[in-house]
C-alpha cells in the first residue's frame, strides 16, 4: 500500500475489513438484581463494632435500601463491609439518603436535602424511633412523683422538640457553611456517618464538596437528585444513586424496564489514536511509526527518555479520573461502558503491551463508579490475534480469531480470558457495580462465520455463567456483538439463556459519504435504525446500542486510522470521491448555534431511537499539534460544554414519532426468572465446541490448539485499609476467583507441538506436522467448567 502522507511508511497491512465486503448503513462499525443466591462466606463484622451507644437510632439523613429478596422491604448494600450478610442487617435508617424511604415513593429531582421519613413531623417513623430510643421510660416510682417526674420530662421534650430543630435547622447549617469557606456557591455540605469528630463515611448531593483521594477537591454538580456516597472504612458499600429516575446500587436495574443512558471510556484503557493524538503524534517519524497499541508499545518501550512504557500508566492517571465519573452522573448519564484489553490479564512472548496495569485503573473505575452510583459494562475491547484487524483491537492488520492457522488457539486462549474477567466480576463485592459484560468487541463475523462464532458465544456464556451462577442478582448480562451481521441474524439465539444482550453498533459515518447539511439528519436515526432496535426487543431480548456517535461523515483527525485519510474527502484507500472539506465539520470552535441545535437534534434522535445506549466516547483528547479536539462529534463531555449535546438524556423521549417503540418487560428468563439458564439440549448441541472447520484454515483437527495444564491468572482486588476505633485491617474484597468448583487450568500450548505467531495472518500455513510423532495431533476442546452450586 502507497503511504498517504509524508510521515507514512509502507505498512504490511492486510486489506483493511471495511473495504472487503459491503455494509448497510443500519449497521456500521466503529473505526475503532435480586439478592444473589450465592453462599459466599459473609466478612468477620466483629472487628467494626465502635463504641456507639447500644440501640441508638441510625443518623436521620440514612434511610432505606431497596429490597431484599422477595421482600418488599429494604436489603443491604452487596458486599458493605457493615451491611453484608445477617450479622448487620438493614433497618429502615440503614445504607441510604431519605430519599426513597419507603418502596414506591419517587426521588425528586431537588437533590437529597430532606430528611423526612414517611409521614410528617412527630409521626413519623424515624422521628418517633429516635425518640422513643433517646428518651427511654423511668424506672418505676411512688404516683406522686411519677407524675411530677413525667411532667419535667414533658416539659423537657417539649424544649427539646423546640431546640433541636431550630439548632439543626438555623444555627448549625450557618455554622457548617461559615466553617467551609473554600466554595462560593454555597453547596450541599457533605453528611458524616460517624459518630466521631473526625467524618469516615461521607456523601453529598448537588453543590456538595467532593474531596478524592489524592486530596484535590472539586464541587459535585447533578441536578438530577443524584448523589454520591464513599466511606473508606466500608468501601463495598452501594448506597449511591446517579440520578433520582436510576435505581441506586443496592436496588435492581431493571433491564428492558428502567432505560440505559450510557457513555464509553474509549481510548483510555486501550488506546485509540483518534481518541488520543497525543500519545501518537510523538511517535510519527520514529520506527516502527506509532499506529496502534502493538506499534505505540515499542515506540515508548524504545524510548527511554520519556519514561518508556510508564508513559502508558501517566496516560491511565490522566486522561480519566474520578472528577470524570462525577461529570458523567451530572450529565444524567447511568452507565459506563468500558473496553478493556487482555494484557490488563497478561501478556505472552514476543507482546509488547504493558501487562497488567490496566487492571489496576479499571478496579479504580468500579471504585468511582461505585460513588457515584454508576454501572459498569466491562467490555472486552482487544482479544490475541485480533478479532477484527483493526486498530483498537490491538493491532491492525490481520484477523486471528477464528480466522487462520491460529485462529482456534487464540479463540481458545481469549475463552480462558472471558472465564478470568467473569470469575472477578461476579464476586459478590463487584456484581452489583459490574453488571454487563461485552465478551468480545465486534467480532468480524463476515471473515470468521456465524456458525463458529456461535460456538464461541456459547462456550463463553457457559463459562460466565459457570462463574456467577444462574438467576437474577447472580453476575453480568452477558452482552454478544452482532459481528455486523445485523440484528435480525441473531433474532431466537439461544432461547431461555439466561441474562444475555445483543450488542450493534450503528454508525453512518463510515459508509457512502454525503455533503448534505447537519440539519438534514434530524430524523435519519429514527428511519434507519429504530425498526430494528424495535423488533430486536422482541425477537432476541434485551438488545443496545454499544457505540455510536454524532458523526455524519468520517472528517476529523485518524478517525479512520492513522495516515487513512477520510471518505469525505477522498483520501481513504480505495476508490472514493471528492464530497468536500472537512473543515466545516471539525472546525467546532466556529460552529454557529444553528449548526450545535442540528446536532443536538441529531443526537436525541439517536437516544430515542436506539432506546439504550452507550455513546462513543465520553471525552476526546487534544491534538498536541493544534492544542484542540479533532474530531468533536465524538465527544459527549465537548458537546456538553459547548452546547450540542442535551444536558438531560430523557428529553429524547418522543423524539421518534410514530415509531412504535418496544413495550417492557422482558420475558421471566430474560432477566434472570423462571426458566432462566434451561438453554435446550437441542441447541448446546447445535453449538458445540469446537467448531469443525476455522475460516481460512481448514479442519480444527489440523490446526495447532492448546491444553488447559497452565496456571490460571487470576485477577488481583484492590487493598484497602479499614481503620475501626484504634485498629486497622484489610478489608476483604474477594480473591478474584466467584466460583472455588472450577479448578481448570488456564490453555497453554503443548511441549510437543508446534505454534505460529498468534499475529501471524490467515495466509500462513499450519505447522507441519503439528506435533512430535509422540503427540495427538488434535483438537482440544475447552474444559467444562462445574457449574456454581445451586444455591437456596
Amino acid at each position: 500500500m502507497a503511504p498517504n502522507n509524508a510521515n507514512s511508511p509502507n505498512i504490511p497491512y492486510e486489506p483493511l475489513p471495511l473495504t472487503d465486503f459491503p455494509r448497510s448503513s443500519v449497521f456500521q462499525d466503529s473505526p475503532s438484581l435480586q439478592p444473589s443466591g450465592l453462599d459466599s462466606p459473609p466478612p468477620d463484622r466483629t472487628s467494626y463494632a465502635d463504641d456507639s451507644i447500644a440501640n441508638a437510632p441510625s443518623p436521620r439523613f440514612l434511610a432505606a435500601a431497596l429490597y431484599q429478596g422477595d421482600d418488599p422491604g429494604n436489603r443491604g448494600s452487596y458486599a458493605s463491609q457493615n451491611t453484608f450478610g445477617s450479622v448487620v442487617p438493614s433497618a429502615p435508617g440503614s445504607s441510604v439518603y431519605a430519599l426513597n424511604v419507603h418502596s414506591g415513593q419517587p426521588l425528586g429531582d431537588d437533590g437529597p436535602d430532606s430528611e423526612k421519613g414517611p409521614g410528617t413531623g412527630t409521626q413519623s417513623p424515624l422521628y418517633l424511633a429516635e425518640k422513643h430510643v433517646a428518651y427511654a421510660a423511668p424506672a418505676a416510682k411512688s404516683k406522686r412523683k411519677l407524675l411530677l417526674a413525667g411532667a419535667a420530662l414533658a416539659a423537657a421534650v417539649v424544649v427539646i422538640a423546640v431546640v433541636v430543630p431550630v439548632y439543626f435547622t438555623l444555627v448549625k447549617p450557618k455554622s457548617d457553611a461559615a466553617a467551609s469557606s473554600t466554595s462560593t456557591s454555597n453547596p450541599a455540605s457533605p453528611s458524616s456517618t460517624s459518630g466521631t469528630g473526625s467524618p469516615t463515611a461521607v456523601t453529598g448531593g448537588n453543590g456538595s464538596k467532593v474531596t478524592t483521594e489524592d486530596g484535590t477537591t472539586f464541587i459535585y454538580s447533578n441536578p438530577f437528585g443524584g448523589f454520591w456516597y464513599w466511606d473508606p472504612n466500608d468501601p463495598f458499600n452501594n448506597n449511591a444513586q446517579a440520578q433520582s429516575w436510576t435505581p441506586p446500587l443496592n436496588q435492581t436495574f431493571q433491564f428492558g424496564v428502567d432505560r440505559i443512558f450510557g457513555v464509553n471510556l474509549g481510548g483510555w484503557l486501550v488506546t485509540e489514536p483518534f481518541i488520543v493524538p497525543a500519545l501518537y503524534e510523538k511517535y510519527q517519524s520514529t520506527t516502527p511509526q506509532a499506529v496502534d497499541e502493538w506499534t505505540l508499545s515499542e515506540a515508548m518501550a524504545a524510548d527511554t527518555a520519556s519514561g518508556g512504557l510508564s508513559q502508558l500508566e501517566t496516560h491511565y492517571q490522566t486522561f480519566i479520573t474520578e472528577q470524570d465519573f462525577a461529570e458523567i452522573a451530572g450529565a444524567g448519564l447511568n452507565f459506563v461502558r468500558i473496553p478493556v484489553p487482555y494484557w490488563a490479564i497478561e501478556t505472552r512472548e514476543g507482546e509488547p503491551f504493558l501487562p497488567k496495569v490496566s487492571w489496576t485503573y479499571f478496579l479504580k473505575a468500579v471504585q468511582w463508579a461505585r460513588k457515584y452510583g454508576l454501572r459498569i459494562n466491562l467490555d472486552f475491547h482487544s482479544l490475541p490475534g485480533s478479532q477484527n484487524g483493526w486498530n483498537h483491537s490491538g493491532k491492525l492488520g490481520s484477523i486471528n480469531v477464528l480466522n487462520g492457522p491460529m485462529g482456534y488457539a487464540n479463540a481458545q486462549r481469549s475463552l480462558d480470558y472471558i472465564r478470568i474477567f467473569a470469575e472477578f466480576i461476579s464476586q459478590p463485592e463487584y456484581r452489583d457495580v459490574v453488571v454487563m459484560f461485552g465478551i468480545t468487541n465486534e467480532p468480524e463475523a463476515p471473515t470468521m462465520g456465524q456458525d463458529p462464532l456461535s460456538r464461541f458465544y456459547l462456550l463463553a456464556y457457559d463459562y460466565v455463567r459457570g462463574a456467577s451462577g444462574i438467576g437474577a442478582g447472580n453476575g453480568p448480562y452477558v452482552s454478544f456483538h452482532d459481528g455486523f451481521l445485523g440484528l435480525n441474524q441473531w433474532a431466537g439465539f439461544l432461547p431461555n439463556a439466561d441474562r444475555t444482550a445483543l450488542d450493534d453498533h450503528p454508525y453512518l459515518c463510515f459508509n457512502t459519504q454525503s455533503s448534505a447539511p447537519m440539519s438534514s439528519y434530524a430524523q435519519t436515526p429514527c428511519d434507519t435504525w429504530s425498526a430494528s432496535f424495535n423488533t430486536s426487543m422482541s425477537a432476541f431480548g434485551m438488545t443496545t446500542a454499544g457505540e455510536w456517535s454524532n458523526a455524519v461523515t468520517d472528517c476529523g483527525l485518524w478517525v479512520n486510522g492513522v495516515g487513512l485519510g477520510s471518505r469525505y474527502e477522498g483520501t481513504y484507500p480505495g476508490n472514493w470521491p471528492v464530497v468536500g472539506n472537512c473543515t466545516s465539520w471539525i472546525d467546532w470552535q466556529n460552529w454557529n448555534a444553528s449548526m450545535k441545535q442540528d446536532i443536538t437534534n441529531f443526537a436525541l434522535a439517536s437516544m430515542d431511537a436506539l432506546q439504550n445506549w452507550f455513546f462513543w466516547t465520553w471525552k476526546i483528547g487534544n491534538s498536541s499539534t493544534t492544542g484542540i479536539v479533532e474530531a468533536p462529534q465524538w465527544s459527549y463531555q465537548l458537546g456538553l460544554q459547548n452546547g450540542w449535546m442535551p444536558t438531560d438524556p430523557r428529553v429524547a423521549s418522543g423524539t421518534c414519532a410514530n415509531q412504535n417503540i418496544w413495550s417492557p418487560p422482558l420475558q421471566a428468563w430474560q432477566t434472570g426468572g423462571s426458566g432462566a439458564g434451561q438453554i435446550p439440549a437441542s441447541v448446546s448441541s447445535e453449538y458445540a465446541w469446537p467448531p469443525a472447520t476455522i475460516s481460512n484454515a481448514g479442519a480444527v483437527t489440523l490446526l495447532p490448539s492448546y491444553t488447559p495444564t497452565g496456571t490460571v491468572a487470576t485477577l488481583p482486588p484492590p487493598t484497602f485499609t479499614v481503620t475501626s476505633g484504634k485498629s486497622t485491617h484489610t478489608a476483604n474484597a474477594g480473591d478474584g476467583w466467584n466460583n472455588p468448583s472450577d479448578t481448570a487450568g488456564e490453555m497453554v500450548g503443548i511441549a510437543t507441538c508446534s505454534y505460529l505467531n498468534p499475529w501471524i495472518g490467515p495466509s500462513a500455513s499450519p505447522p507441519s506436522p503439528l506435533c512430535s510423532s509422540g503427540a495427538a495431533a488434535r483438537a482440544l476442546p475447552q474444559p467444562p467448567v462445574t457449574p456454581l452450586p445451586s444455591r437456596i
